[in-house]
């Protein structure tokens, strides 16, 4: 597999993207809470970063997202950037 596509959502803290994963359980669409809580660009369009391969994203976001099964949300992943949930979209 050469290309995937996944949407995140990038906050400050640990314990504010924890929040976030208790409104997703609460039934919260992933993308209305990119747009409202993301601090990255990408939150404007739900959190989409659109295609991507290994090699394009830093390692822990890539490895994370790559082990992802379409359609599932990553657990907290910490980058030099600060802490992203991951929703694998393709």
């Amino acid at each position: 597999m050469s290309k995937i596509s996944a949407s995140h959502i990038l906050v400050d803290h640990e314990h504010e993207a924890k929040d976030l994963i208790a409104k997703l359980h609460s039934g919260t669409p992933f993308e209305e809470l990119a747009v409202k809580f993301s601090k990255c660009p990408s939150g404007k369009q739900g959190g989409a970063l659109g295609d991507f391969s290994r090699g394009m994203m830093v390692k822990p976001f890539e490895d994370a997202a790559f082990a992802l099964e379409v359609g599932k949300v990553s657990d907290v992943v910490k980058t030099q950037f600060g802490h992203h949930l991951i929703k694998r979209t393709k």
